[in-house]
């Protein structure tokens, strides 16, 4: 096979005459979660990992996840992420941990490490991102060469909690098939907490005020357009929904994307430079920016009732969130002809058998490398030859028979 990093458009490229499957082949573990040392090499179909809850399921997702930027499924702290040896305590120095995994897109391969390396001379411990053995400049990058969902017990609050969680959710979204967007939404927030911090002064240069509010408003309008362009795109594939899962329909809701919806990005863009401007006293005083994309909401709608997401059922709500993943999948495999890796925690329990075997039939459709867990295996036995099964127990891997 060719060794090489394979952005969208080349797995495009790849994927003419026929879809390819975005795989993981092989994923290690160091010093990360419960693993002191673990590598699971996998054949690229759907895996399924069952075991007792505290067996290292989870862990195995969360270390999957941070192969796109963020902070992974649990949004955990770099620190916190290290393994503690037994005895190990609290608020002692943070062991470096690792994530590495080869991946595959037809015939093509390519190596993907990150973790926490330590800083030399008490400097900062951050987090490295290799892409075949080069040290990249951020982990912006990550963006480029693979796209990831997931879905986890945790998220079932999405849609009756605050806007945060599901600016992020979106944000995942627009990654998968617009890598640069990570690099847009740094650069935003960054311009951003510069200013609050100017602001906080009290005393601070205009000049620079200005060249940061130009700044967000110019990254602002950017990721407000590419999330408006994603949503709108993925509203065509939840409206093809049918069956177990139902049709939906999403909406960004903001003030910037009004702006936008109502005229040219040009004139959003100064229009939004002039309001963090005149902004400033407020902003002050509140310690943020009182107006920009970071603000910014996803509203859903179930199709079949005409309700707000928040307004249905604990199990119409489960429903949605798999329909918008399963959405966006299936938008990413159109497209580039790949589908994301799906990561779905204990997916299983929380559906009924007619939506848990429609999932499983929707994965098959879509040919792409699920990761599921669960406690109990015999829900996963329709999966039988069509997924890779393994026991997971006390931080060890074995596979295992449906």
């Amino acid at each position: 096979m060719a060794t090489a990093g394979f952005a969208p458009d080349g797995v495009a490229a790849v994927a003419r005459g026929g879809a390819v499957r975005l795989a993981v082949r092989r994923l290690t573990l160091t010093d990360f979660r419960c693993y002191e040392h673990h590598r699971l090499e996998a054949d690229g179909v759907p895996v399924v990992l069952t075991g007792p809850n505290g067996a290292g399921k989870t862990n195995l997702l969360e270390g999957l996840s941070f192969l796109v930027p963020g902070r992974g499924l649990r949004r955990a702290r770099l620190a916190d992420i290290a393994r503690r040896p037994a005895g190990g305590r609290p608020g002692t120095s943070p062991r470096p941990w690792g994530v590495a995994a080869l991946l595959s897109a037809g015939e093509t391969e390519v190596e993907i490490g990150t973790g926490l390396e330590a800083a030399a001379d008490g400097g900062r411990d951050k987090r490295v991102v290799r892409i075949n053995g080069e040290t990249q400049r951020s982990q912006a990058v990550l963006a480029e060469h693979v796209g990831c969902q997931w879905l986890t017990p945790q998220m079932d609050q999405l849609f009756l909690e605050g806007p945060p969680g599901r600016r992020r959710f979106l944000d995942r979204l627009v990654f998968g098939s617009d890598p640069a967007h990570a690099a847009r939404v740094g650069a935003y927030d960054h311009a951003m907490r510069e200013r609050t911090r100017l602001l906080a002064v009290g005393r601070a240069d205009a000049d620079w005020l200005k060249a940061l509010e130009t700044t967000m408003a110019a990254e602002g309008i950017a990721v407000a357009a590419a999330r408006l362009d994603v949503a709108g795109r993925l509203g065509i594939r939840l409206a093809e929904s049918r069956g177990a899962f139902p049709s939906a329909a999403i909406r960004v809701a903001g003030t910037v994307e009004a702006w936008l919806a109502g005229g040219p990005a040009l004139e959003a863009e100064e229009r939004f430079s002039a309001a963090l401007a005149q902004r400033r006293p407020q902003d002050a005083a509140e310690g943020r920016a009182t107006l920009g994309p970071h603000l910014s909401d996803l509203a859903v709608t179930h199709l079949g009732t005409g309700r707000a997401a928040e307004t249905c059922s604990t199990g119409e709500q489960k429903a949605l969130l798999v329909a918008l993943v399963l959405a966006a999948a299936r938008m990413r495999a159109y497209e580039i002809g790949a589908a994301p890796l799906l990561l779905l925690d204990e997916i299983a329990a929380h559906l009924d058998e007619t939506r848990r075997l429609a999932l499983f039939d929707e994965i098959e459709a879509l040919d792409a490398q699920v990761w599921l867990t669960g406690t109990d295996a015999a829900l996963f036995r329709p999966l039988a030859g069509r997924a890779q099964f393994f026991t997971v127990a006390d931080a060890h891997v074995t596979p295992a028979r449906a």
